[in-house]
C-alpha cells in the first residue's frame, strides 16, 4: 500500500506513526528522539517526568517543570529535523503549567486526553504549537469542535481516536472494556470521520484523525488508512525498544505477558485502565498499601479513600521494580517477543504497510 506522509497542521513526517504518550518515565527524550529522527512523531509524557530528579519528593511540581523542559530539548537534539510532542492529561493538577512549560521549551504539538481539553487553545494564544484532542467517541469530538470554534475561533489541527484496546487509562466504561466484542471500532471511526468531513466543506479546514488502540501491525495501520484515517498512534510496541526510556525489567514484563495476564482496573484517577495483572494489583486488591507523601498529580485523586498512589506506583514499575508497580499495557502486548531497536520496529511497520 502507497501512504502519504502526515500533516498536522504547520508540520509534516513522512512515516504516519505518533508514538504514544506513556508515563510514568516510559516515554521520554530518549523514545520520542528515536521515533522523531526515524520520521515518525515522537511524544513526550508530562505526567511525572521529574520522578529522577533530586529534589523531586520535596517538590514535584518543580521539578517536573524542569525536567520536562529538559526532556524536549534533549529529544530535539536528538532529533533536529524531527516533530517532538508532548502529552498533558486533562487530570493533572497542573495542567496549564506543564502547558506552559511545553511552549517554552519548543514543543512541536500538545495532545491531551483524560478529559476534554476544552479550555486548550487559551493556553496557547500566540504560539504556532499544534493541538491534538484525545477523543473516544463522535460525541466528545463533536463537543470539542462546537466549544473550541465557539470559545476560541479555531479547531483542533487533529484529533486521536483511541479505542478500547488501548493501554493505560480508557475513556470507556468498564462494561465496554469487558464486552469488547460487542464494540465496533470502524463504525465509530466512520462516525467521526463523516463528522471531520463536515466540518472540512464547512470551514475549509481539515482535521485528521489518527487511530490509536490495539495497533499492532503494518496490516493494522493500512486497515485504519482504508477507511480514511491519516495516521496511527502505537504505544505498546515501542516500549518493548532499546531506545525505551523505562528500565528493562519492564520491558522484559512486556515480553514475557500472556493474554490472560492483561486485565482491566480501576485507577485512582477515576477511569479504567489496562495493564498487566502482576502481584502489585493483586496486593492491592486485598490490601491498602501504606500511602507516600502525596504528589498532587491529578485532581480527582483523594489520599485518604484512593486504593494505592498511582504515581509511587508507576515510579516503581518504571524504575524496574515490577512487582510493586503498576504496569499499564495494551490490548495486545501479549504478542510482544522480544525487545528491538526503533529502527527495526519502524522499519517492519513500515514494509508491512507497504506490503499491505
Amino acid at each position: 500500500m502507497n501512504f502519504k506522509p502526515l500533516k498536522i497542521g504547520n508540520i509534516e513526517v513522512p512515516i504516519p506513526i505518533i508514538q504514544g504518550g506513556m508515563g510514568v518515565g516510559i516515554s521520554l527524550s530518549n523514545l520520542a528522539g528515536a521515533v522523531a529522527k526515524l520520521g515518525g512523531i515522537g511524544v513526550i509524557s508530562a505526567a511525572q517526568p521529574g520522578y529522577l530528579e533530586n529534589d523531586f519528593r520535596e517538590n514535584a511540581l518543580k521539578a517536573n517543570i524542569r525536567a520536562l523542559k529538559k526532556h524536549i530539548e534533549k529529544a530535539k537534539e536528538i532529533a533536529p529535523k524531527g516533530v517532538i510532542g508532548v502529552n498533558i492529561m486533562c487530570a493533572a493538577t497542573n495542567y496549564a503549567k506543564l502547558v506552559k512549560a511545553s511552549l517554552e521549551a519548543g514543543a512541536h504539538m500538545i495532545i491531551s486526553g483524560a478529559g476534554l481539553p476544552l479550555e486548550l487553545p487559551s493556553l496557547c494564544k500566540n504560539s504556532k504549537v499544534n493541538l491534538v484532542p484525545i477523543i473516544s467517541s463522535k460525541k466528545a469530538a463533536d463537543v470539542i469542535l462546537r466549544y473550541w470554534l465557539k470559545k476560541h475561533n479555531r479547531l483542533p489541527d487533529a484529533f486521536i481516536y483511541e479505542g478500547p484496546k488501548a493501554g493505560g487509562h480508557l475513556g470507556f466504561k468498564r462494561d465496554t472494556l469487558d464486552s469488547l466484542e460487542n464494540y465496533n471500532t470502524e463504525e465509530e471511526i466512520s462516525k467521526i470521520l463523516k463528522t471531520l468531513d463536515e466540518y472540512k466543506e464547512k470551514h475549509n479546514s481539515s482535521i485528521p484523525l489518527i487511530v490509536a488502540g490495539g495497533v499492532f501491525t503494518g496490516k493494522d495501520i493500512a486497515s485504519f488508512l482504508k477507511l480514511g484515517a491519516s495516521g496511527v498512534q502505537i504505544g505498546s510496541r515501542f516500549v518493548a525498544t532499546h531506545e525505551c526510556d523505562a528500565s528493562e525489567d519492564f520491558k522484559k514484563a512486556y515480553v514475557n505477558s500472556t493474554k490472560e495476564s492483561i486485565t482491566i482496573m480501576q485507577s485512582p484517577v477515576g477511569l479504567p485502565g489496562r495493564a498487566i495483572n502482576n502481584k502489585f494489583l493483586k496486593a492491592v486488591a486485598e490490601a491498602r498499601p501504606d500511602f507516600p507523601k502525596c504528589f498532587n498529580c491529578v485532581q480527582k485523586c483523594d489520599p485518604k479513600t484512593t486504593p494505592f498512589c498511582i504515581t509511587d506506583a508507576l515510579i516503581n514499575s518504571a524504575k524496574g521494580d515490577v512487582d510493586k508497580g503498576l504496569i499499564f499495557c495494551g490490548s495486545e502486548t501479549y504478542r510482544i517477543d522480544k525487545i528491538v531497536s526503533v529502527k527495526e520496529l519502524m522499519d517492519e511497520l513500515v514494509t508491512d504497510l507497504k506490503n499491505a
